[in-house]
Order: C-alpha cells, then structure tokens, then sequence
C-alpha cells in the first residue's frame, strides 16, 4: 500500500489476552495522521477491542495483558514510564452509546479542562463555543448552554460528547460506533462532523456499517476473529479487495 500520509500509529505484532482467551493476534498497522481509519468485520471480531488498545482502556479490565508494540508519535504507549492520564488526553473516546454528564452543556464540555487546569471564566467560554462549533452544534444549542444536556435528542447528545472530547484539544479521537443509536438524519450529520474533524484529527472509526465505512474512511481494516485480514485504500478494499474473506465479507456471503 503507498504510503500518502505521515504515520501516526504503529502497531507490531500487537497481541491482547482476557485471561487466557486472545482477542487479537499479531496485529500489525500503521494508520495515517489527519486521516479518517475505519475497522470493519463482524461482532466480537476484535476491532473495538483493537481500538481500545490505542488509548489504554482495556487496562481497566482485569485480567488483561499485551504483547507487542503499540507506537504513537514514537512512543511506545505500554511503556512503563507513560502517564495514562496524560496519553487519554491527547486521544480522545467517542463510544457507541452517548454518555453526556447529568450537567449543564456547559458542564460538560468544561468538565475535563476545570480537571485539568484553571480557566478563567471568558477561557472557558472561548472553548465551549470552539468544541460546539467544531461539533456542528453551536447552533442549536447556544441559547441553551446552562439546561441539562440530558434534554438533548440522541444525535445531539453524541456530537455533545464529539464536542466534549475535542474540547481538550486531543490528536487522535477514537469513535466505536458512534451512529449505532442513531437515526439516518443524526447519522448523517455525525458523518459529515467526522469528514469535517480529519482536517485537525486523526480519527480512528470502528463501525459494523460498511457503507458508513465506505462514505466517509479513506484507509479500512477488515478484522476477522481476532486477526486483522486486511487494510487498504478504502476504494481499493471495497472494490478490489486482496483476500476472499474480505471479498466475501464485504459481499454479504457471510458475517
């Protein structure tokens, strides 16, 4: 595969056990900086599995353990000396279900910087509105900014937490199916907010809907039983794929 873009993710011969039971074997990728990267293949394949390995969070699942390298920006992010806390700011998690906080839309956007450190008031009104904007939100919500967020519809609270993760400025956002909860209209502006973010980020996309994958990835992995098959060109993969079982997934013949 030609390289066009820098590299921002390696990983070599990643593997990942719950327990005993590998969920991943010898992963080994490089996904593009400021390019949209999407993992398709069927449930419980290992993709959302692979996803979580970037950012740590399958830490906090007992019983987990790696093997192999995981390098972001030339850092090896299971390295001892790594600051979790530090690496989950700089890459930011969209997850399948939206989990806006039983706070204010301002709260919730603010929430993650107050943690981190003392804004002044106007600071952090200068950041809200850049994340709602940057979430293709601002519009709808700016006379509201103080009302619970848990009164927004579902599309709107996802792009909240869309809005919520860049607020503290990350490089990499990593979304597990982000449209899965939503209806075609919020999907559709999801998609358009995800083609619109890659400029700034590089987003990483685990979503069972190809067609999703093929509207709005440019690279695409097909993950198949804990073993990644595939990864190209999104043209390239969808319309010429390398392996049969990439074909045959893709083609509906099973999956």
């Amino acid at each position: 595969m030609a390289k066009e873009y820098p590299t921002k993710i390696t990983a070599t011969d990643f593997s990942m056990y719950y327990g005993q039971k590998q969920a991943l074997h010898n992963i080994s990728i490089t996904v593009p900086e400021r390019r949209v990267t999407a993992f398709i293949g069927p449930s419980g394949c290992g993709k959302s599995t692979f996803l979580r390995s970037m950012n740590r969070m399958n830490d906090l699942i007992d019983g987990t353990r790696h093997e192999g390298g995981m390098v972001i920006d030339d850092v090896d992010v299971y390295d001892p000396t790594v600051d979790v806390s530090t690496l989950r700011r700089k890459i930011g998690m969209v997850f399948q279900k939206s989990v806006p906080f039983p706070k204010s839309i301002f709260e919730n956007i603010t929430y993650g910087l107050t943690l981190l450190d003392r804004r002044s008031k106007s600071d952090l009104e200068q950041v809200v509105e850049e994340s709602l904007q940057r979430a293709a939100l601002w519009n709808e919500v700016k006379d509201r900014l103080h009302h619970s967020a848990l009164g927004l519809s579902g599309g709107q609270q996802q792009r909240l937490c869309i809005a919520r993760a860049v607020a503290v400025n990350p490089e990499i956002l990593l979304m597990d199916e982000p449209c899965s909860a939503l209806d075609p209209i919020s999907t559709g502006k999801v998609e358009e907010l995800i083609t619109e973010l890659k400029d700034t980020y590089t987003i990483v996309l685990v979503t069972h809907n190809m067609q999703q994958a093929a509207r709005v990835s440019d690279y695409t992995g097909f993950f198949l039983m804990g073993h990644l098959i595939e990864f190209d060109r999104t043209r390239t993969l969808f319309t010429s794929p390398a392996k049969k079982e990439t074909e045959d997934y893709i083609t509906g013949r099973f999956g």
